[in-house]
């Protein structure tokens, strides 16, 4: 039987517009970063064959999808290219493709500016929000013990211990300073060393979860910090790829916890009912039940906030009530795992403040808000200044203007040296506030309206 013709690979290289000799040069640049010595003899008629069909084997297909990324200025995955092995539709696609080969594929689009910006700028994708059937992510731990190694390095214990180290740097940074902060850093880590661990050797099957496990929980803060910098199709990525790694490591609260990212996600971006969807997806029983206490009040306060968005108010009240009570269950902190530290009382009070808001109960709001500024650790200053920022508007709903101005001029304080998209947005909404008394000289108003003004032009 003669070969089908790989239309999909043929479409991308003709989009690309270059001759096969040139995307041969291309593909042993790009193949030489990656030490991948191999591949050093592909020439045209290896692209030639690969179109005709031929399969493309090993690194190849990485080096690929990775060289067509960069030519074209956006992500081209396995399955853009007809190498998947799984062809499912496009829509979901994301989660279809090989972890590592999106999670390298999109690591080298991040770290060049023009091709991040082309997609941090493109469509939220709902249709990708539509998440496999649960087989598919119960079988995601044997599709990764499958994966044929791609270097000949032994990962280690020492390995992943500081690979979760690091993980736990970057996300303490990211609550004191902003998504923007040490981003580029993050994912320079995830792209090279925290990529070849993953393409390495596993002596046990124990290593092998406990590096993916770390790998997903650094995907996760890349996504976390895209989307506090409001590059909303990125953060989708990377949080997509977060859950998927979560599932081959079998860490089920950690793929709960990228879940609920995303269902935060669509909360802000107007999306209750894909919100609504995600959140129980992170609720259910596999991801929940091995969760300790703070993880359950986390997942269960932000499905709250979908259901509040999506105007379902007695159950957003019922989940409210639960998520308290799960995190009053929460007991030594030496016991749970470090990337919910910054999840406290403080938080709780804050996700729910955004719930009563979105349900249209200003004053419960607000005493939420309140309650959030007051037990707030100074080390969590992101989220220090958002809070006040949401408290000074639903002071202003109130008509108390006074008092917002107050307020939001803590915000403004608060906001020194923090990099955030979200922190900005906040300013721009306060200044949309203030737009109706800003032409009043003199007026506190008006003072405030014209130092936000100036934090914009500085950011």
């Amino acid at each position: 039987m003669g070969r089908t013709r790989n239309k999909r690979l043929e479409g991308v290289v003709q989009e690309l517009g270059v001759s096969q000799r040139q995307l041969a040069a291309h593909f042993r640049a790009v193949a030489a970063e990656h030490g991948a010595t191999e591949l050093q003899s592909v020439a045209q008629p290896y692209i030639a064959r690969w179109i005709g069909g031929a399969s493309v084997e090993g690194r190849a297909r990485f080096i690929l999808a990775e060289t067509l990324s960069r030519g074209l200025g956006r992500l081209v995955t396995l399955a853009d290219i007809g190498l998947a092995a799984d062809t499912k539709p496009e829509s979901e696609s994301a989660w279809s493709d090989d972890t590592l080969t999106t999670l390298m594929t999109l690591g080298s689009t991040d770290m060049d500016i023009d091709r991040r910006r082309l997609l941090a700028t493109s469509v939220y994708s709902v249709a990708a929000l539509t998440l496999p059937e649960d087989q598919w992510f119960a079988r995601a731990a044997d599709r990764a013990r499958t994966r044929r190694p791609l270097s000949s390095h032994v990962v280690t214990a020492q390995d992943v211990e500081d690979v979760r180290e690091m993980a736990a740097i970057f996300s303490r940074r990211d609550q004191k300073r902003g998504g923007r902060s040490g981003r580029t850093a993050l994912v320079a880590y995830l792209r090279a060393d925290v990529a070849d661990f993953l393409s390495g050797r596993f002596p046990s099957e124990e290593i092998r979860r406990g590096m993916t496990s770390a790998a997903a929980e650094l995907a996760y803060l890349a996504g976390w910090t895209a989307f506090d910098g409001r590059e909303h199709p990125l953060a989708q990525r990377w949080l997509t790829i977060a859950t998927s790694l979560a599932e081959e490591a079998g860490d089920t609260p950690l793929a709960g916890h990228a879940l609920r990212a995303m269902a935060h996600q669509a909360v802000d971006l107007a999306k209750p009912r894909q919100a609504v969807q995600l959140a129980e997806a992170s609720l259910s029983s596999r991801r929940y039940t091995h969760a300790c206490w703070r993880e359950r009040s986390l997942l269960g306060v932000v499905h709250a906030r979908g259901l509040a968005a999506a105007g379902e108010k007695k159950a957003a009240v019922a989940a409210l009530l639960r998520a308290e009570q799960d995190l009053g269950k929460a007991g030594n902190r030496e016991d749970e795992p470090t990337r919910v530290f910054f999840y406290t009382e403080a938080s709780l009070a804050h996700e729910t403040a955004a719930a009563l808001r979105d349900l249209g109960d200003l004053q419960g709001a607000e005493a939420q808000f309140i309650r959030s500024v007051r037990t707030r650790g100074a080390q969590f200053v992101r989220t220090h200044a958002v809070t006040l920022g949401s408290l000074g508007a639903v002071q202003a709903q109130q008509g108390h203007l006074d008092i917002a101005c107050d307020t939001w001029s803590q915000a403004l304080d608060a906001m020194t040296g923090v990099q955030s998209g979200r922190a900005r947005e906040t300013v721009v909404q306060m200044r949309r506030a203030l737009s109706p008394f800003r032409n009043r000289s003199g007026s506190r108003a008006a003072e405030l309206d014209a130092r936000a003004r100036s934090m914009l032009r500085q950011a």
